[in-house]
């Protein structure tokens, strides 16, 4: 008895750490040091929640950039739906790459993007522009992938092409810490930009 009693005692000590104090100290922490990143790194425009710098969201206007491929096709600026409501599921077609249905819709989706996009050519296209990530959800994408999508949108804007180079270098992260990953351009960042813009 004096064993059961003391197994039950470690196994409360632990479920107590474990899964009350150690998560809460995870979260003050988090709050205190990181309270943009905490709370799912937010981005506000008027007050108003509009999206996160970490959710990719679909854009199909002309005068937008346009971001990854995605299965999910997230937006909050879609009639009907709320930017008070941020969940989102993640998700890929996962389709290897033998699978002749890829080939299709890749082919599909360079044809609507040289269509909407006359000045460029084929083989200047950026490779992620027409490949998901593995969430289907990634919110950025290369400055090649950026830059061959600027005559497009001076075209439908009429804003100048130096302030579109602007915005995509102002919303342009390099390598983290200097050595990981590849330089990468915030969509929904760079698209507030051009909004902003618009408005005036």
């Amino acid at each position: 008895m004096k064993k059961v009693l003391q197994a039950l005692t470690v196994g409360l000590v632990f479920i107590l750490f474990c899964g009350f104090a150690y998560p809460l100290l995870v979260l003050g922490i988090g709050q205190l040091a990181f309270p943009h990143q905490a709370n799912g790194s937010m981005i506000t425009m008027n007050g108003e929640v509009v999206g996160s710098e970490l959710i990719g969201q679909s854009f199909t206007d002309n005068r937008f950039f346009h971001g990854r491929v995605s299965v999910v096709n997230y937006n909050t600026f879609l009639p009907g739906t709320s930017s008070k409501d941020m969940s989102v599921g993640s998700g890929s077609a996962n389709y290897s790459v033998s699978n002749p249905d890829l080939t299709k819709r890749i082919k599909a989706d360079v044809a609507a993007f040289l269509k909407a996009n006359p000045t460029v050519k084929e083989k200047d296209l950026p490779a992620d522009l027409f490949t998901s990530s593995f969430s289907g959800l990634d919110p950025d994408i290369s400055p090649a992938s950026a830059e061959v999508q600027v005559d497009r949108i001076v075209k439908a804007t009429g804003i100048s092409e130096p302030t579109i180079e602007k915005i995509i270098k102002d919303n342009t992260a390099g390598r983290d810490l200097g050595i990981f990953g590849e330089s990468r351009v915030n969509v929904l960042k760079a698209n507030l930009a051009i909004y902003q813009l618009l408005k005036k």
